[in-house]
């Protein structure tokens, strides 16, 4: 897109956002900011007349956000203003909802099997974009690090264990058979590589069980139902810590593990706990100083790939992912990454990675060197950009 473009930036915890912002920059955009905690994503009335003010006394051709805020869309909407989106979450409960079809959206997912289901559902105006990292921000920081030799580790995990999940909270309410039977769904998914099964194991005879116990709330204009609430905001977190728990504990018995996080792992004894870390100043040491560093993806995000990938391959160190359906796409397996298939072969292939030194270093600079030359947030943005712009043109022309 060559036309020079203010941009109107709604800004909130998501981590991308200042890399997102000074790719704009880059390319010659000026960007505006605004910041301010929505308790609900589709209706705040006081947001709402906020953004609306500054639209009207401020000229922007667009509207930019990580991930799709309805309340944003109806505003963009009414103001006669483009919306643009780049999903980092999935599925977002946010989406499933009526604004989705606004002319005034341009939404970008990671998730190729997200994007799928909504042009399925008739939605226009989205588009699959993978996520991207900002190699020179990474090696900057890496250059510049007095402290670096103390994130030093064979293992390193970094991240959540969900033990404060919303499945936990309910799950005394629930009578003996569901709870056996959702146990049953998480012990299943675990055993499953690269696909999600949780969706088509809430059954509607499930579902209509499960209704007496679990209170669905939704606003007006939301079409999101019980079966994908409960797969996302409930099972999703538990099966993601079940998950990490397990390989961390199994992992432990082994070898030297490192775990940046906020949460309680004071029952894991065998695993040194480094507290959190900086996403900006200290995610990227962690990364490069760290032998092998692991990513296990939650089962919320269908075939994508998340945010911790782009970043470890960004800051040269190796990875140890489990295997998403869209990884081939863009990496090749035991070249640039390794994936593997439940806790035993993380295990093995920790154990392998750590004694072949030579082997493990070149995988690291291979992935470092794909994300750097093809994966980069220029290369995002333009792509991003020239789709709205041969979408505007092909439609003034009809």
């Amino acid at each position: 897109m060559g036309i020079i473009m203010h941009i109107l930036m709604y800004r909130w915890k998501a981590y991308n956002y200042r890399d997102i912002e000074q790719t704009f920059i880059l390319l010659g955009h000026t960007v505006d900011n605004i910041e301010q905690h929505l308790g609900n994503y589709d209706i705040d009335p006081e947001f709402e007349k906020i953004i609306e003010h500054k639209m009207q006394e401020t000229h922007y051709d667009m509207v930019f956000t990580v991930n799709y805020f309805a309340l944003i869309s109806n505003v963009c909407q009414k103001m006669g203003i483009k919306y643009v989106s780049w999903s980092c979450d999935n599925p977002l409960i946010s989406m499933y909802h009526e604004s989705i079809f606004h002319p005034c959206n341009y939404i970008f997912t990671f998730d190729k099997t997200n994007y799928l289901e909504f042009r399925e559902m008739g939605v226009e105006h989205i588009w699959y974009l993978p996520l991207a990292v900002d190699t020179n921000r990474m090696d900057m920081v890496i250059a510049n690090s007095p402290e670096i030799q103390k994130y030093k580790g064979d293992i390193a995990f970094v991240g959540s264990l969900y033990e404060r999940n919303s499945y936990d909270k309910i799950k005394s309410r629930l009578p003996e058979y569901l709870r056996g039977y959702f146990d049953a769904v998480i012990e299943a998914q675990l055993n499953i590589s690269g696909a999600n099964i949780v969706e088509s194991m809430l059954t509607t005879d499930i579902l209509e069980k499960l209704q007496e116990y679990f209170e669905l709330e939704k606003s007006e204009g939301s079409f999101s139902d019980l079966g994908l609430i409960f797969q996302t905001t409930v099972l999703g977190f538990k099966i993601a810590e079940v998950e990490r728990r397990r390989a961390l504990i199994e992992l432990s018995k082994r070898y030297h593990i490192n775990v940046y996080s906020n949460s309680d792992i004071s029952d894991m004894l065998r695993i040194q706990y480094c507290g959190s870390v900086d996403y900006w100043s200290e995610l990227p040491q962690v990364f490069r100083m760290s032998k092998i560093n692991l990513n296990f993806t939650i089962p919320n995000i269908k075939s994508g790939i998340p945010l911790r990938v782009w970043d470890v391959l960004g800051a040269g160190g190796f990875l140890l992912t489990n295997y998403q359906a869209e990884i081939p796409y863009y990496f090749k397996e035991g070249e640039d990454l390794v994936c593997f298939d439940g806790i035993d072969d993380l295990c093995e292939k920790a154990g392998y990675y750590l004694a072949h030194e030579e082997e493990r270093l070149a995988i690291a600079e291979n992935g470092y060197r794909k994300v750097r030359e093809h994966h980069n947030y220029i290369e995002r943005i333009n792509t991003m950009l020239d789709i709205i712009e041969e979408n505007e043109n092909q439609e003034n022309d009809i």
